[in-house]
């Protein structure tokens, strides 16, 4: 008789999907606070006079320290360093932080309205209120990336040889809940009540997301105690050469391309999604996000079930190619001025939103078919700091762009004038990194066929 294979915590289905959920939530109150005055910009042009270049300033100020400080390749070596555990506690409490300052400078308990502060990055002059809002969301921004990748690496550990894309789109899908929530009741909150009244609330859910946190590590602690095999929560054989080997991959460049031009696609579109809907729509401001939001909630239904076909069936590259496919009839459809139905934007917004659950239902699930696993945190942490690039810039250049085309526009809503923003010109921006979404996705494909990763084989071992 042969000794049974010895079973772990994590071949118990209720015991890893459980550890999911738990993982899932904190993300969910991540995404709340990623686009939490995404649905806000009429308002606060309104009540606290703020123009585009202010709000483009803002929100894209999630990826500044990512990008320029290098932070989330700082963070992935830590995770692939110091392990789940430490990651997940400390990525919880930098999120913390930096929304408590973002809350503060809207409350105006630090910064003012009325003093100003010169950037010369983008040469945009900024109310010190506006600028420790910004402050605080790149100090957050680091911290919900760090939460991301570890997110990624832990869901990877838990799911290794069993349902690793179902539980991957589960996880994105139970996160998008926190986009879905601000963008379709943010506005009429904060009409009610005010915008930093509705920043704090989601605050309180990042609080509670770190308690799921010390919950999930319990857990992740009993289940390193089983397996023989040391993982990330041990710290890993890590070396810096292992840096090298990862940027050194193409295919990992490529997914690292294709990621950065598909979610600039579709972030941003969460940002100034709301504001196209009022100024091109006719939509209300207490509605605006409605629209939009049916991006993320598409996802939470959509994303599980691709990832479920990944899985069984694979097709992973064709399946990215279909979604930029999508993505570029989505983008000419909003880009054409003479489209101004309501009707039109629903169905537009619908197919946004299958194209949102194809691309990274495969995308991530594909990563460890290109990188090992003890890179994994290392790669994803790569990944997300190439992917900041676009969230810094676009809805900066988006915001600057606004303006520029829309001279005076700014000035007369904050004197109550009924005047709209002419978006045009503007989403070229986003007609154009659709196209370049499409070409990375079909290199990848030719990529996979050379080097046979295995992209377009199923992820379950039979």
């Amino acid at each position: 008789m042969t000794n049974a294979i010895k079973q772990t915590l994590r071949d118990s289905k209720k015991a890893r999907w459980t550890a999911l959920v738990i993982l899932s939530f904190t993300m969910f109150a991540g995404y709340m606070f990623t686009e939490v005055i995404s649905p806000l910009k009429p308002i606060m042009e309104r009540t606290l006079a703020m123009n585009s270049s202010d709000f483009g300033f803002i929100t894209s100020a999630y990826g500044l320290f990512n990008v320029f400080l290098m932070m989330l390749v700082i963070v992935g070596i830590l995770l692939d360093k110091f392990g789940i555990r430490f990651s997940t506690i400390s990525s919880a409490l930098i999120m913390i932080i930096g929304g408590a300052i973002k809350f503060a400078a809207f409350k105006g308990l630090i910064g003012s309205p009325d003093a100003t502060i010169h950037i010369p990055l983008v040469d945009l002059d900024l109310t010190t209120q506006v600028f420790w809002a910004g402050f605080g969301f790149a100090v957050f921004g680091v911290g919900v990336e760090y939460a991301g990748i570890t997110v990624s690496k832990a869901v990877a550990k838990w799911f290794k040889g069993k349902e690793i894309a179902l539980a991957m789109g589960m996880q994105v899908a139970i996160a998008r809940v926190g986009s879905f929530a601000p963008l379709a009741f943010g506005a009429k909150i904060a009409n009610t009540y005010d915008v930093p009244t509705t920043i704090l609330i989601v605050v309180v859910f990042l609080i509670l997301g770190l308690v799921g946190f010390f919950y999930y590590n319990i857990m992740d602690r009993k289940l390193d105690a089983e397996i023989v095999v040391e993982d990330g929560a041990h710290g890993d054989d890590f070396k810096f050469s292992d840096l090298l080997v990862i940027v050194g991959n193409w295919g990992f460049w490529l997914i690292a391309l294709l990621c950065v031009f598909f979610y600039s696609t579709v972030f941003p579109f969460y940002k100034y999604g709301p504001d196209l809907m009022v100024n091109k729509f006719g939509v209300s401001e207490d509605w605006a996000g409605f629209l939009p939001s049916l991006v993320p909630f598409g996802t939470m239904l959509l994303t599980p079930i691709f990832g479920s076909i990944y899985d069984k069936k694979g097709k992973g590259a064709s399946i990215m190619i279909l979604g930029a496919v999508l993505l570029i009839i989505v983008h000419g459809i909003f880009y054409l001025p003479f489209i101004t139905s309501v009707v039109a934007a629903f169905f537009n917004v619908i197919l946004l939103g299958i194209a949102f659950s194809l691309v990274p239902s495969a995308m991530w699930p594909s990563v460890p078919k290109i990188i090992p696993e003890r890179q994994l945190g290392s790669a994803y942490a790569f990944i997300f700091w190439v992917q900041n690039f676009g969230l810094w810039g676009i809805p900066l250049a988006v915001g600057i762009v606004l303006d520029k085309t829309n001279p005076g526009v700014a000035e007369a809503k904050a004197a109550g004038e009924a005047i709209n923003y002419d978006y045009q010109t503007t989403w070229t921006i986003f007609v154009v990194l659709t196209v370049l979404a499409l070409i990375t996705a079909l290199l990848l494909k030719l990529e996979d066929k050379r080097k046979g990763y295995g992209l377009e084989l199923p992820n379950i071992k039979q």
